[in-house]
């Protein structure tokens, strides 16, 4: 499998897995790229297999590998990070939605519910997207010192900020005068 086409359920072989290979095309490309607000994507491959687990589950199972440029939070210059993921979805027949107002997520984040198709494409974009570093950074790019203050008037520093750092300095105070 090579394209967007989602696999309809009642299709799949029941005794048998059912591979996929999915590699954009540039223009599939571009699209995942503005999708993912990223500068850059490239090498974007999925591949795997979904097989039947039980009479009425299914399981897709794959590796996920892309590179793909975003700006670094702090210089906003290009970051490139290399992407390779295991991915894994379990499809119950029987999944029931909490009707509660509040409910706790589960530890398994890999179970959805079954529904009449499996699109391994929309896992990839799901896995993808989880995937991305949250922020970003090149090698050495860091915040430095900021320091702001009245003219005329001693800047405060992180470290007097700090709330233990008062204490310390009496603490000090004291040893002297014992």
């Amino acid at each position: 499998m090579t394209d967007r086409t989602a696999l309809r359920v009642a299709d799949l072989p029941q005794n048998a897995p059912t591979p996929f290979d999915l590699r954009p095309d540039a223009g599939a490309l571009e699209y995942l790229r503005e999708q993912l607000h990223l500068v850059g994507l490239r090498k974007v491959r999925f591949f795997g297999d979904i097989r039947a687990r039980g009479k009425r589950d299914w399981v897709l199972s794959g590796q996920l590998g892309a590179t793909v440029l975003q700006p670094c939070v702090v210089t906003l210059d290009p970051v490139t990070t290399r992407i390779d993921t295991t991915v894994r979805r379990v499809y119950l027949a029987n999944w029931h939605e909490p009707d509660e107002a509040e409910t706790e997520m589960p530890e398994d984040d890999e179970t959805e519910a079954l529904g009449a198709e499996i699109d391994p494409w929309s896992v990839m974009e799901e896995a993808l997207a989880l995937a991305l570093p949250l922020y970003p950074r090149k090698e050495g790019a860091g915040l430095g010192d900021a320091v702001f203050t009245e003219p005329g008037k001693q800047a405060i520093t992180d470290d007097d900020a700090k709330p233990f750092a008062g204490l310390a300095g009496l603490r000090d105070v004291l040893k002297k005068d014992e």
